[in-house]
């Protein structure tokens, strides 16, 4: 498996549903910073600026609630290499009780800024995240 990343996020009053926890929601707005946070972090500054990503697809599983002021570990690491466009990615929501709360797996594509097309991945792109 690739060097997971690792990073932190804290249920604020605007993230908790009227049963007094998370919203789901939440979790998939969650994934997509913990991925751009793994992007901006890992990846090649002239790649940021040349590359976006976009989600063809998320499964979640939701496995314990987190309420208001906890605070979520957040752990991510891509699957195996590209395939075409497309990157899978791994996230694991722990609580503060260091239970998993929250997995899921995302599939996101790649796509160029400059054309608005999506491409292959280029190697140089993946190997940031695959050692």
């Amino acid at each position: 498996m690739p060097t997971p990343f690792v990073t932190t996020l804290t249920a604020l009053p605007e993230h908790i549903d009227e049963m007094g926890h998370v919203n789901n929601a939440v979790w998939v707005q969650w994934l997509q910073e913990v991925a751009t946070r793994h992007w901006q972090a890992k990846a090649d500054p002239a790649h940021v600026d040349a590359y976006a990503w976009v989600v063809n697809r998320h499964e979640i599983d939701y496995r314990g609630n987190v309420q208001m002021g906890d605070t979520v570990t957040a752990t991510t690491w891509v699957g195996d290499s590209p395939r075409g466009a497309r990157f899978d990615r791994f996230v694991e929501f722990a609580g503060p009780d260091g239970k998993v709360k929250v997995n899921a797996k995302s599939t996101w594509v790649i796509v160029d800024r400059a054309s608005g097309r999506i491409l292959r991945i280029p190697p140089e792109v993946a190997a940031p995240f695959l050692v």
